[in-house]
């Protein structure tokens, strides 16, 4: 049984390549704290994250460097699987 891409050296090389970019999140385009590391990236809203501008669920490729983009962990998070930056619009409230 394959282990998970996102823990092997290529994935890890691309992040690495990606990081050493410091380009700002392609969403919001707020910086991104790259200072963050281990633990506290895994709990900052801010720290890098390598998102894929076509999602993988919808055919993008996970080595592709062409797909890699730099994304703030809430902005990747918020995205999902859709392939636009927009939000979807906030429904009515069922409140009248």
């Amino acid at each position: 049984m394959p282990g998970n891409p996102r823990n092997g050296r290529p994935y890890r090389r691309l992040c690495a390549q990606q990081r050493a970019l410091g380009l700002p999140c392609w969403q919001c385009g707020g910086e991104i704290d790259y200072s963050l590391t281990s633990y506290a990236a895994q709990r900052s809203a801010y720290a890098f994250t390598l998102d894929h501008a076509q999602p993988l669920s919808r055919g993008g490729d996970l080595l592709d460097p062409a797909n890699a983009r730099s994304a703030h962990r809430r902005c990747n998070s918020r995205r999902g699987n859709r392939t636009t930056t927009q939000q979807p619009q906030a429904r009515a409230s069922r409140r009248w």
